[in-house]
């Protein structure tokens, strides 16, 4: 007789039904609140569950408030990163290390509410659904500005890179361990996941609520960061940037064209008057040209270097649920506590 001997990861990922992946960066106000909402609605869907808090090299007593609420939290599960990486790359950290059969991912602010949450499982259960976005009813508790780049964003989006982005759906959804392998395989780079979970084509569903006002602290996406969100979506999913170089060129050359036919014209008639005023504005408008599709150009050349030098998006320094199930009381002789691991 044969002993199949069964890996205890395994065993661990089976207890597992559901886990919600937030990343945290010097959310230490916003945490009492996030708790006292979000432990009373997976107690009570009677479901396995770990709620994997991805601490991204927060300053504040974040990891440290963490540590103290695992000790009557067990569910509770802290991933820290090395270093400050970024709300995607500890996205990425947090889905790649999760062991539930779904995933959702929520951030700490509560502007969306984690009361969705069983009813995004119900959904994705009894219409056999691997994804289900959380997708914005309205967007009143934001600034102006601020519903009006995002309405620019998602048209923008859209167009270039398909109908299949929802509208006004950011990265509050639930995943099913089949989306879950399908990113993990993808290779490790940096990823904008309201557009590349969509792209995967799994069957899809929707879920809408009204978007709240943060709870505590400070929003993390400020303007430049959402200028450089923006940028990675254009330039990581669309080659519209190189095409739109192209149609710089062309017009470009189109208008030195005509400039040349005037040029003969006006030689042809006699009027040779220096024209230093036309020139200066020709050779101005093909710099600026040159320049743009230089950067564009330069841009495509340098993600492609970044994604050759194959370096890991984030860089786990603990990870409190490595050797440990807290929702099904196993353990197994895996990595000691706080053992270092790359991740992608």
């Amino acid at each position: 007789m044969i002993d199949v001997l069964h890996d205890p990861t395994d065993q661990i990922e089976s207890a597992v039904e559901l886990s919600v992946v937030i990343p945290m960066f010097n959310e230490e106000e916003a945490l009492p609140a996030l708790v006292g909402r979000l432990r009373p609605v997976l107690d009570g869907t009677g479901e396995p569950y770990e709620v994997v808090a991805v601490d991204d090299g927060s300053k504040d007593r974040t990891a440290h408030l963490l540590t103290e609420l695992r000790a009557t939290w067990p569910q509770l599960r802290l991933v820290r990163l090395r270093r400050n990486s970024g709300h995607q790359a500890a996205l990425t950290a947090g889905l790649h290390h999760a062991r539930g059969h779904y995933a959702a991912s929520l951030d700490a602010d509560l502007q969306d509410p984690p009361e969705k949450i069983p009813e995004m499982l119900a959904l994705a259960r009894s219409r056999k659904l691997d994804i289900v976005y959380g997708v914005r009813a309205n967007r009143s508790t934001d600034t102006g500005f601020k519903r009006r780049t995002a309405g620019v964003y998602y048209w923008l989006m859209r167009r270039l890179v398909g109908n299949h982005v929802p509208a006004q759906a950011g990265d509050f959804r639930l995943l099913s361990r089949n989306v879950l392998d399908a990113l993990k395989a993808l290779p490790d780079q940096p990823q904008v996941y309201r557009l590349l979970v969509p792209w995967l084509g799994f069957p899809s569903g929707e879920v809408t609520y009204h978007r709240e006002e943060r709870v505590a602290g400070e929003t993390k996406y400020p303007l430049r960061k959402m200028v450089l969100l923006a940028l990675d979506s254009i330039v990581g999913f669309s080659v519209a940037p190189l095409r739109l170089a192209i149609w710089l060129g062309t017009f470009a050359f189109l208008v030195c064209l005509g400039v040349l036919v005037y040029t003969l014209a006006a030689y042809t008639a006699g009027d040779t008057a220096p024209g230093w005023t036309s020139l200066i504005i020709a050779v101005l408008f093909i710099g600026s040209v040159q320049l743009i599709c230089l950067g564009v150009l330069g841009e495509y050349i340098g993600r492609v270097y970044t994604a050759m030098q194959q370096r890991p998006t984030y860089y786990i320094g603990e990870d409190t649920g490595a050797a440990v199930a807290p929702t099904a009381s196993l353990a197994w002789p895996g990595p000691r506590r706080g053992q270092d691991s790359v991740g992608g």
